[in-house]
């Protein structure tokens, strides 16, 4: 056999093994990555009431349910535990099989586990809706309803597991170590973090951000780049620029995220020596986010055309570029010069939008949109309607963030001003807070067209499309990345 042929043969195996992985994971990705489109809707409108309360605290006050202190923590919750939690877990389960060359064993426990883990959500948004909550911030649930929450997020992982101990592959890719990662870390967050009676007092509020910040860094982060390290490079045709320059990521994240959450109490009755802990841990974030910044612009370089017509591309380049600004922006806020000015304002909340947001869910968005036409065999209908979400979403976020920002920092230095009423320094944000309510509003329309357009794509509405749904024809000089986003839904 000639080596063309050999070549031949080996790509056709390849194929083959691909298309038994996607098979065999894709029941149970479909559902999580349902979900987290319904939860994101919702997650949403929550929001959008939660904000215009902030300008306006007198609109939609006769029901309890719909007051400001119920309904922000609704949005939050069904935010990190509905539309993050199960796009990022759908997302992982759908990566898993693919890169371990090995079709997902033990898919029923999955289901199973995401059935509760929806229940839990459902059970304890209803709750927060009635009045019971924990008070903590991401820890409102109660702690009884966490318990479903644990039992489905263990069954959710156990696939995982099972099938990395089948795998077929000797090397693992550095996806496999952020998706192994996070499923180890965070059931380790969330336990310590509802123990019941376990932290009172300064103790409670220091784990409260230690679990808060860790969600976001050892949970969410390790997802989402595990994502943006497959999809990238799958999309491009061509290899991460280095993959030692992933793994310095990987282990400096592991080695320095874990602290960083200290920060958040400057000021407050904590050791000084905790709280230089975390800023110092909090500054060498930045060799992790250097490390990723590098690897996947230079894997990029050159194919930056391929953003024009890849919505995969458009995505989840653009959140793999605000993680760094979101990561080097955490830094600069941990220290105390910073922190001084921003803490307590609404600065810190465009911050934590800039990374869950900006960073997170668009590497979500990205992902879907390559992984259900595989899913359902059906492409994306209309190229159109992903172009409106896209633009929707990041000229909304655009707005948010921006004024959000600059009415944050102007909010900080009017508290520090002996000479200013407080009360001066809420009024000057009203503005900043009704951009924040234009923005929002144009990001939950951006998510309304994305869910239509995603149960479209589901029922099999629209033109039936042979090719993958580009957002424009790509030209002479992406022939690198054309093959590699026009193979429609099997590739």
């Amino acid at each position: 056999m000639d080596p063309s042929q050999m070549d031949t043969q080996r790509d056709a195996q390849e194929v083959e093994t691909r298309l038994r992985a996607d098979q065999s994971s894709s029941l149970v990705v479909g559902v999580c990555l349902t979900m987290a489109v319904m939860w994101l809707v919702l997650a949403s409108v929550a929001g959008l009431v939660a904000s215009i309360k902030m300008h306006s605290p007198d609109w939609l006050v006769d029901q309890a349910w719909l007051t400001f202190g119920r309904i922000r923590p609704i949005h939050l919750n069904l935010v990190a535990y509905g539309w993050c939690s199960m796009a990022g877990i759908g997302v992982a389960l759908w990566l898993i099989p693919r890169l371990l060359k090995t079709e997902l064993v033990g898919s029923k426990y999955a289901l199973i586990g995401g059935a509760l883990w929806t229940i839990g959500v459902i059970a304890g948004t209803v709750a927060i809706a009635l009045g019971y909550s924990d008070g903590l911030e991401w820890l409102e649930y109660p702690w009884k309803i966490d318990i479903l929450l644990v039992i489905g997020g263990a069954l959710v992982g156990f696939p995982m597991w099972l099938t990395l101990l089948r795998r077929k592959v000797d090397h693992l890719y550095v996806s496999v170590w952020y998706i192994a990662a996070g499923l180890l870390w965070f059931p380790v967050l969330f336990l310590i973090g509802n123990w019941p009676d376990l932290h009172f007092g300064v103790q409670q509020a220091t784990m409260n951000w230690w679990y808060g910040h860790n969600a976001l860094g050892l949970w969410f982060t390790p997802l989402g780049l595990a994502a943006a390290y497959y999809f990238i490079p799958k999309v491009l045709g061509k290899p991460i620029h280095s993959y030692n320059l992933s793994l310095l990521g990987f282990w400096s994240l592991a080695f320095f995220y874990s602290q960083v959450g200290g920060h958040h109490l400057i000021g407050g009755p904590v050791p000084s020596w905790l709280i230089t802990i975390s800023i110092v841990q909090s500054m060498m974030m930045i060799v992790p986010v250097l490390a990723v910044a590098i690897n996947q612009h230079l894997t990029v370089l050159g194919n930056f055309r391929a953003l024009l017509y890849s919505p995969t591309l458009r995505f989840i380049v653009l959140g793999a570029m605000l993680y760094t600004a979101a990561s080097v922006q955490g830094s600069l806020q941990a220290l105390r010069s910073v922190n001084t000015v921003t803490h307590f304002t609404h600065y810190t909340v465009a911050h934590a939008h800039l990374g869950l947001y900006g960073f997170f869910s668009m590497v979500m968005f990205g992902a879907i949109y390559f992984i259900m036409p595989r899913v359902m065999k059906w492409e994306w209908p209309y190229p159109w309607m992903i172009s409106v979400h896209f633009w929707l979403v990041v000229g909304g976020f655009a707005v948010y963030f921006i004024g959000l920002s600059f009415g944050g920092w102007y909010q900080g230095l009017a508290m520090l001003d002996k000479d200013i009423p407080f009360m001066d320094s809420v009024t000057l944000t009203i503005p900043y807070l009704q951009a924040r309510s234009v923005g929002g509003a144009l990001m939950t329309l951006g998510h309304l067209v994305f869910a239509l357009h995603f149960f479209m794509m589901g029922w099999k509405f629209g033109p039936r499309r042979l090719g993958a749904a580009l957002l424009a024809s790509p030209g002479p000089a992406s022939t690198m990345a054309q093959p590699a986003t026009a193979r429609g839904a099997t590739a």
